[in-house]
C-alpha cells in the first residue's frame, strides 16, 4: 500500500495534505519520495528554524537520548532547568512552565492571568480580551480565545469569558476594559493564521500602557513569531512592550514538541503546586533540543535574519503580480493578484514549498536558510506571481 493511500485510510482527515511525501532533508532543502528536491519556505510551519538535519541540534538530542529519554516532573533534569534559565536570562522573565505545544502554552498563560486577577480583584474578574482575526490554538479554550468565528461554528459551547476587539483600535480596547472585569489581554505581534498582519507600534505601546495602568496581565502569543523569527529573540522585543506572560512553541524545539509559558515578575508565583501540570512538559530530550536552539540565537545571528528579511521585502514589494508584502522578520505574507493557492501550487512545481494564510502566500523559512536557496525561492515566487496575474 502506498504511503499516501495508507495515510488516507488510517489517519484522521484533519489536514488537507499536498500530494508530496517528504522522505529526507538537509538544511533548507527537502526531498520527496520521487527524488525531487525542494527549497522549503515553510520549515514545518515555522518549526525547523535551523533546517533539516542540523548537526548541533542532532548532537544535543541524541546525547540526551543516550542518557534518559523521559522522567516525570517528580524529579529534576538538567535540560529542563537549563532551558528555563536561558529563557529567563534572555527575556527578563522570572519563571517558565513547559508544555508540549503552542495551544498548551496559551492555556497556561490564560490560567495564570485568571488566577492572578481572581486573587487580586475577585473571582468574577475572569474576562480575557483577544483581538479579532487572531489565532491562539485548537483546544476548546484557545478556540474561544481565537477571534475568528469560522473556527467556532461546530464546537459550541466554547469556554466562556472571552471577548474579541478589533486589532489596532486602542479605543475599542479601552472601552472593553472599562465595560468588563478583565483578567488578561492576549495578542500576537503579527497575526499569523489571520493573514500575516502586524500590529502597529503605536497600538502595541498603548495596549502595554493600558494593561500596566489597570494591573491587567499582558500576554504575548509568540508561538509563531517567537524564537528569532522576527529578527529579535521574541517579536515583542521589536516594540515598546513589556509583557507579563509570554507563550511560545514551534521553533523552540527545532522539530520536537515543546511549548513554554514564560511568567514575568508580577505573576511568577501565581501557579503553585497542583495548579497546573503536564506529563510530558519539560521532557529532557525536547529541552535539550531547545537549549541548542536558544543558545545559537545570538545578536549576530539575528542580524542576519533581519538582512534576509530585508531582501525578501525589497525584492517582492511592488513586483508584478504582487499586491502587498506584510509581516516581520522571516514571517512574511505575500498577497498575489492570483489566488494564493494557485501560486503555492505553481511554486511547488518549480521546486519551492510555500504555505498560505488566508489570501496570502506565507513564508516561514529556516532562519539560517542560505542566500542561494532564499534567492531561488523568492525568484520562483516572483516569476509565478507575474505569470498568473
Amino acid at each position: 500500500m502506498r504511503i499516501m493511500d495508507m495515510d488516507k485510510a488510517y489517519v484522521a482527515g484533519t489536514y488537507k495534505r499536498f500530494p508530496v511525501e517528504i522522505v529526507s532533508g538537509q538544511g533548507s532543502r527537502a526531498v520527496d519520495s520521487q527524488g525531487k528536491t525542494y527549497v522549503d519556505m515553510g520549515s514545518g510551519i515555522g518549526v525547523t528554524i535551523f533546517g533539516y538535519g542540523d548537526e548541533a541540534w542532532k548532537a544535543a538530542v541524541i546525547g540526551q537520548l543516550n542518557k534518559v529519554q523521559h522522567t516525570s516532573n517528580l524529579y529534576y533534569t538538567e535540560p529542563c532547568a537549563k532551558l528555563a534559565r536561558l529563557l529567563c536570562e534572555k527575556t527578563g522573565m522570572k519563571k517558565v512552565f513547559f508544555a508540549n505545544s503552542g495551544a498548551e502554552a496559551n492555556e497556561c498563560a490564560i490560567k495564570a492571568a485568571r488566577k492572578y486577577s481572581a486573587e487580586k480583584k475577585g473571582a468574577d474578574c475572569y474576562t480575557i480580551v483577544t483581538l479579532q482575526n487572531s489565532f491562539h490554538g485548537r483546544t476548546l479554550t484557545t478556540l474561544a480565545a481565537t477571534g475568528q468565528d469560522h473556527f467556532h461554528e461546530l464546537f459550541q459551547p466554547l469556554t466562556p469569558g472571552f471577548v474579541h476587539v478589533p486589532a489596532n483600535d486602542i479605543q475599542a480596547l479601552k472601552d472593553c476594559v472599562a465595560s468588563h472585569k478583565v483578567a488578561g489581554i492576549l495578542m500576537e505581534v503579527v497575526q499569523g493564521e489571520g493573514g500575516v498582519l502586524p500590529l502597529t507600534a503605536e497600538y502595541l505601546a498603548a495596549a502595554n500602557q493600558l494593561a500596566h495602568e489597570e494591573d491587567i496581565p499582558l500576554m504575548m502569543d509568540e508561538v509563531q513569531i517567537g524564537n528569532g523569527r522576527s529578527g529579535k529573540l521574541y517579536g515583542y522585543m521589536n516594540f515598546d512592550v513589556q509583557p507579563d506572560i509570554v507563550s511560545t512553541a514551534k521553533g523552540l524545539g527545532g522539530g520536537l514538541p515543546i511549548g513554554a509559558c514564560l511568567l514575568g515578575e508580577k505573576v511568577q508565583n501565581v501557579l503553585g503546586f497542583g495548579d497546573h501540570g503536564s506529563t510530558y512538559g519539560g521532557n529532557p530530550v525536547c529541552c535539550a533540543g531547545g537549549v541548542s536552539i536558544i543558545e545559537r540565537l545570538t545578536d549576530d545571528f539575528l542580524a542576519e535574519v533581519r538582512k534576509k528579511s530585508d531582501y525578501v521585502f525589497k525584492t517582492l514589494t511592488g513586483a508584478p503580480g504582487i499586491e502587498s508584502v506584510t509581516g516581520l522578520g522571516l514571517m512574511i505574507g505575500v498577497k498575489p493578484v492570483a489566488p494564493a493557492a494557485d501560486v503555492v501550487k505553481a511554486c511547488m512545481e518549480r521546486g519551492v514549498l510555500c504555505l498560505t494564510a488566508k489570501n496570502k502566500v506565507r513564508l516561514l523559512p529556516a532562519l539560517n536558510i542560505p542566500m542561494e536557496d532564499l534567492k531561488f525561492a523568492v525568484e520562483a515566487i516572483q516569476t509565478v506571481a507575474a505569470q498568473l496575474a
